[in-house]
């Protein structure tokens, strides 16, 4: 955990409600740091509907294995997670360790190991010691409660200088329902399906079919949609579980994504993911500027979005923002070797409201002195129109400091 607050942390954190149906607790098992908590249980005193999404990459970890094979069943009693060391990349001794973990959940909550969802984050390749924490998993269920929500957002933090939370409400058939998530990350963001690690809970009553619907459309524009440094993480997890306790004040259980009832839920929650990934962000490693990118013009949507994260996650792009020097030929770059179809001749550039570049060319009313202007705030918006086509994406990145290369160049000692 770093010494200084990310400059672009929030000023207030939400109060976070209690959610019906969910209780948590921390303990600190010293698995890499000392005197913190490092561990966080989730219970569902009875079963919650559960969706999730994971890494897309070749080298997954044991627990994101572990929470693919449950997540089938639907149902979900318990999640266990830690920080400080990743289980990814552990062999044999990785599946020990979730086994062990959820073995041990499976004994503390009275339920399935089926039941018990698993995500750990740190470390790549060290074995992880599941003893440390499999004995206080009974004195954690005894002790969880609801009102818990920021503490068990410091309990999952890594490089993290904050902790990250979110809470929005929404109606269902005039039944009012809340939804709470907590994520963490601030390195090795490049998400491909999610962040690194983010749980969100909600009272509603919604069938796991339809929230699997929904989770992965919303992670779509939100999670999927940032990069800290363009690197994927091995244990990218993100749960979603509903509680079902607002059927309690007549709220009818929703059974499919596409009922017209979910709208106001599903703004609710996309606004939250969108909320708890821009957080992530802004908490990148050394990050002291948010950098906002957006491409117009494209042939497609898909191929903005990958011409905007060639920008977007451009080291020369993001070292000249942390430098404040307003090199736009930089951005040129990156559409140029983005893969997508782009012409030179067609494209202009914005750094805020200053048009830069236009019809291939520097822009003829160019100031180096407005676009500086921009290049010194702490929240930058770069956009690129493309000239071709309808096609449109927004990623967020932030800059890139010598911190980052420090923060990186020790993270194991």
């Amino acid at each position: 955990m770093s010494a200084t607050v990310s400059p672009l942390a929030p000023k207030s954190y939400p109060d976070m409600p209690v959610l019906r149906g969910v209780r948590m607790a921390t303990a600190a098992a010293g698995i890499k740091y000392k005197n913190r908590t490092d561990v966080l249980l989730m219970v569902f005193d009875e079963p919650a509907a559960v969706a999730g999404v994971f890494t897309r990459s070749k080298c997954p970890s044991a627990p994101v294995d572990f929470c693919r094979a449950n997540l089938p069943t639907g149902r979900a009693r318990a999640v266990v997670v830690n920080s400080g060391n990743a289980n990814a990349f552990t062999g044999v001794k990785g599946k020990a360790a979730t086994d062990l973990t959820a073995r041990s959940a499976s004994d503390a909550v009275g339920c399935g190991m089926d039941e018990v969802y698993l995500a750990s984050t740190g470390v790549i390749g060290e074995p992880l010691d599941a003893t440390k924490f499999a004995g206080v998993l009974g004195d954690m269920h005894g002790s969880a409660t609801g009102d818990f929500w920021l503490e068990a957002a410091k309990a999952i933090m890594t490089t993290d200088t904050y902790p990250k939370v979110a809470t929005r409400t929404a109606e269902i058939g005039g039944v009012t329902v809340t939804i709470n998530g907590i994520a963490k990350g601030a390195g090795m963001i490049a998400p491909d399906m999610a962040t690194m690690l983010s749980f969100v809970a909600t009272d509603a009553d919604i069938a796991p079919a339809a929230l699997q619907a929904l989770l992965s459309e919303g992670v779509g524009p939100s999670f999927n949609s940032v990069t800290v440094d363009s690197d994927t993480s091995t244990s990218d997890t993100l749960l979603l579980f509903a509680t079902g306790k607002a059927a309690a004040d007549g709220q009818v259980k929703v059974e499919s994504a596409d009922d017209p009832q979910l709208s106001g839920f599903r703004a609710a929650l996309n606004d939250l993911l969108k909320d708890l990934a821009l957080q992530v962000v802004r908490d990148g490693e050394g990050a002291r500027k948010m950098v906002e990118v957006t491409v117009t013009g494209a042939e497609s949507d898909a191929a903005a979005k990958r011409i905007a994260l060639s920008i977007a996650n451009s080291p020369l792009v993001k070292t000249a923002v942390a430098g404040e020097d307003a090199n736009w030929g930089r951005v040129v770059m990156a559409v140029g070797k983005s893969g997508e179809m782009a012409d030179r001749d067609r494209l202009a550039i914005w750094f805020g409201d200053v048009r830069v570049a236009v019809n291939g060319e520097r822009d003829p009313d160019y100031s180096e002195e407005a676009t500086t202007a921009v290049m010194e705030k702490q929240d930058i918006v770069i956009r690129a129109d493309i000239g071709l086509g309808h096609g449109t994406a927004t990623v967020w990145t932030c800059d890139l400091t010598k911190e980052y290369v420090a923060i990186n160049g020790d993270y194991r000692s």
